[in-house]
């Protein structure tokens, strides 16, 4: 960051009196902006006509006529850094492996030409069921490299929350681990991956990554014989439109299927390379941030390899054998710079870990958190137990422009339960309900100016109405992500959690419409409401009301069958806290189910104002929850 300030005065003649003027700077000439991060990063963007067409939200055309490729950032590296390590795994499927620039450039050129076998060419989906390994990055970025789209679930995902995502994007190829190993058990996937694939009735071919030694099934190509021969020779990645899309990432509402956004490719070099300056990423760092394939933290690894980092990637049981074998890794891996969710770290800290005493973290220089907001004791137990004198940066972004609004700032310092400031580039502000600015008190997160990582669509979305109703709908113009902000005045952001009711579980979202595809699918169940109450510092409380079918009990038997069924159709890490049976859902006079009041109620909103009972079809069934948000508040319930 202190270079790219030096930078902006020796070559720009820019100079800023401290870090709110550059921000300011920053999201005000946004072309100017933008077109220094270009040249400080020496990006390979060709051609184009200026930077920014049209600042309209959404719709924003950035540099356009240019053409740019997001493998070939990563893969130039190959060239300077040769046999140095880019990636190295610690898997329990797989075990120890690691790859050098060379290796990963080689095996990139040869599954791309392995997918131009298979037919795969621009704008075609290509689709994996991957963990987080070599493999999975590997087939991203060869996808990424012949101009085809990608798209990544973690084989925790139970079927239905899979289709769910991929019929929507109609793939040609499925690239698919069917078994691996976790918490040292075989997980055996394969009659779920095969039913996942006929559900797939577009699929021209599937590719078999072979793992505990489960054969490929019948018409499968191995994942071997996709990389069989040797790389091309002259192999490059094929220029693409600045705007062509890159991967396809999933975030859920209240209804309807998860959104299938799409990013372009110009838009994530630029966000990697501005994201390396608040993360302080450069070619000399030994990078990882724990996530799983699910979640976006795994598209957010290629911060570092962008910048020529060493990425470790982890793909096992975090807590197997114990919580130390995660900060193992960071210790006999050097790591300089190290990620998490929220909800690691406060496992840690409750446990009683001290992983600095245990093992040598003198490389580690900082800590990055992000998923839910993390507390300020688990800020103190971090500098108490991992490392005194670690940069904690934690960040807050999302799934939906695939980066950060708020996070850390190597030149300032650091605040417990603070974020040091806000990203570059990144009109981040706090608004009150009439949509006036706020700083030092609580009001919605928005971005006021266009982000080049902004989704470029949903896909399907032919009119853009969904993309307008996810984020443009409450202040017109103006992005609302949807959490609860505070800006401080010297410039550092507090996140609250959610203000909306997308479930939000150790950093992996997915709308409410799942959990109850899931359980209301069941005989026993009439009808349901689930809602995720997020506290600053504290685990998040997921209850799920049911409305039990006539003559039905909801006894501990139903309880246990409600649990497997969203294990098994969505993931374990959506069990809900608490299963309570109600006798009616509260609906809206169109009928939709009404989660953000009954979020608001049980989080201490006021009964008279969070709901105007006027406004629903059955107001006499809020009473119910006005009783248990009472029983929660004088301890009457688990919280």
């Amino acid at each position: 960051m202190a270079r790219f300030i030096g930078w902006l005065k020796a070559e720009r003649g820019l100079e800023f009196a401290d870090y709110n003027a550059l921000w300011e700077w920053s999201v005000s000439d946004l072309e100017g902006f933008w077109q220094a991060i270009v040249d400080y990063f020496a990006l390979d963007i060709e051609g184009g006509e200026g930077v920014l067409a049209s600042r309209a939200m959404p719709g924003a055309e950035w540099f356009p006529g240019a053409r740019v490729n997001f493998a070939a950032h990563v893969l130039r590296h190959a060239a300077t850094r040769g046999q140095a390590q880019a990636l190295v795994s610690w898997s329990e499927t797989f075990g120890r492996r690691e790859a050098s620039w060379n290796d990963l450039a080689g095996q990139v050129a040869r599954a791309a030409a392995g997918l131009r076998r298979l037919g795969v060419g621009h704008g075609d989906r290509v689709v994996a069921i991957l963990p987080n390994t070599q493999e999975s990055v590997v087939a991203f970025l060869a996808t990424a490299s012949i101009g085809a789209i990608w798209s990544l679930a973690a084989p925790d995902m139970g079927p239905v929350a899979v289709l769910d995502r991929f019929r929507q994007i109609e793939p040609k190829v499925l690239i698919a681990q069917d078994s691996y190993i976790l918490a040292g058990k075989r997980i055996d996937k394969r009659a779920v991956v095969a039913g996942i694939a006929d559900g797939l009735p577009g699929l021209a071919h599937c590719v078999h990554v072979p793992a505990t030694g489960t054969p490929a099934p019948d018409g499968w190509v191995l994942w071997d014989d996709l990389l069989a021969g040797e790389a091309p020779a002259g192999f490059a990645p094929a220029l693409v439109p600045f705007d062509h899309p890159l991967w396809i990432v999933y975030s859920s509402g209240t209804t309807g299927n998860p959104k299938p956004i799409v990013h372009g490719h110009g838009g994530l070099v630029l966000e990697c390379a501005k994201a390396s300056l608040h993360m302080d990423l450069g070619p000399d760092e030994r990078f990882s941030w724990l996530t799983s394939s699910g979640w976006i933290m795994w598209n957010a690894q290629f911060f570092g390899l962008m910048q020529g980092a060493m990425v470790a990637l982890f793909d096992g049981a975090p807590n197997h054998p114990d919580l130390l074998q995660v900060w193992r890794m960071v210790a006999e891996e050097r790591l300089t710079s190290f990620g998490a969710g929220a909800a690691f770290f406060m496992g840690c800290q409750k446990a009683g870990l001290q992983p600095g005493a245990a093992l040598d973290l003198s490389a580690l220089r900082a800590i990055g958190s992000t998923g839910s907001p993390l507390s300020p004791e688990a800020y103190a137990w971090i500098y108490r137990e991992v490392k005194e004198d670690v940069w904690l940066a934690p960040l807050s972004g999302g799934t939906d422009l695939a980066g950060a609004f708020v996070g850390g700032n190597p030149m300032l310092p650091v605040r417990a339960g603070e974020m040091q400031c806000r990203f570059l580039g990144n009109a981040a502000r706090a608004f009150d309900e009439s949509g006036r600015e706020v700083i030092g008190e609580v009001g919605e997160l928005v971005c006021t100016e266009p982000l080049p990582s902004m989704p470029l669509f949903f896909w399907g979305d032919k009119d853009g109405a969904r993309l307008r109703e996810a984020y443009f709908d409450t202040f017109p113009g103006v992005w609302r992500h949807g959490d609860w902000i505070e800006i401080t005045p010297e410039g550092g952001a507090v996140i609250y959690g959610r203000s909306d009711a997308t479930i939000n579980r150790h950093g992996l979202r997915i709308g409410s419409s799942e959990i109850y595809r899931a359980v209301e699918a069941m005989d026993e169940v009439l009808d349901s409401l689930v809602v995720d109450l997020e506290y600053l510092g504290r685990d998040s409380f997921m209850p799920l009301f049911v409305v039990p079918a006539p003559g039905v009990e909801l006894n501990e038997a139903l309880r246990e069958a409600i649990r497997a069924r969203i294990r098994a159709d969505i993931s374990p890490r959506f069990l809900p806290n608490a299963i309570e049976a109600i006798a009616e859902v509260p609906r809206t006079l169109s009928g939709k189910k009404l989660e953000v009041p009954v979020k608001k109620l049980l989080m201490g909103g006021d009964p008279a104002i969070v709901v105007n009972r006027d406004s629903m079809a059955n107001p006499e069934s809020f009473d119910w929850f006005v009783a248990y948000a009472q029983r929660r508040a004088s301890g009457g319930e688990k919280a």
